[in-house]
Order: C-alpha cells, then structure tokens, then sequence
C-alpha cells in the first residue's frame, strides 16, 4: 500500500507542476526562469507556490485515498496561496488538455471516481 501511496502523491505533485509551468509560461513571459527541474522553469513566485503545493500534497492528511484538491473537504492551503493555486488551475485546467492530455484525462477519471 505504501507504493501505491507514493505513486499517487508523486502523480499529484507532477499534475500541480505542469499546471503551475503552464501558467507560468503564459502569464510571466518577462520574467527570468528558475530550474525547478529541467522540464519546468518557473519564474520566482511560480516557484514558491510550487514549492509550498507539492508540501502541501506531501502532507496531505488523505494520503492514497487523497481527493482532487476540487473535492477536498479540507481547506490546507493558506488564503493567499490558495487564491493563487485557484488562479492558476482556473487558467490550466482547461488547456492540460491539449498541452497534457493523458494527464488531464487521468485527472479528469479520477476526480469523478472519487466523488
């Protein structure tokens, strides 16, 4: 069970990064990139709220059984961060599906599976 729980919070923390990239990448085209990894610069405010995202997933009380941050009855995020957060899946969301379609569909059957 302990890998099944890994794998599902890596999968989340990849889902939240490519959105943040893909928010990133057309709402600060002006700024100057940091190396998250090397499929991912952000610039510096992307990269804080990456940052603080994936530790919020690491310390998700749910775990395997973990909902879409959409479904959640648990609000972790502060209200700065998750007004940003909200942002940027607003914007990403939509458009995951054609810059990240396996993943957007794989979202899209596990948000309705766990409802």
């Amino acid at each position: 069970m302990s890998g099944q729980r890994h794998e599902r919070l890596i999968w989340e923390g990849r889902t939240v990064e490519k959105m943040i990239v893909l928010y990133c990448r057309h709402h600060h085209p002006d700024r100057t990139f940091l190396s998250v990894h090397a499929q991912a610069p952000v610039c510096a405010d992307c990269h804080a709220l990456l940052t603080y995202a994936l530790r919020r997933i690491d310390a998700c009380r749910y775990g395997y059984d973990k909902p879409t941050c959409a479904n959640c009855t648990t609000h972790c995020y502060k209200p700065a961060m998750r007004a940003s957060i909200r942002q940027v899946m607003r914007f990403a969301g939509p458009r995951m599906l054609w810059y990240h379609p396996l993943t957007a569909i794989k979202h899209t059957w596990l948000s309705w599976m766990r409802k």
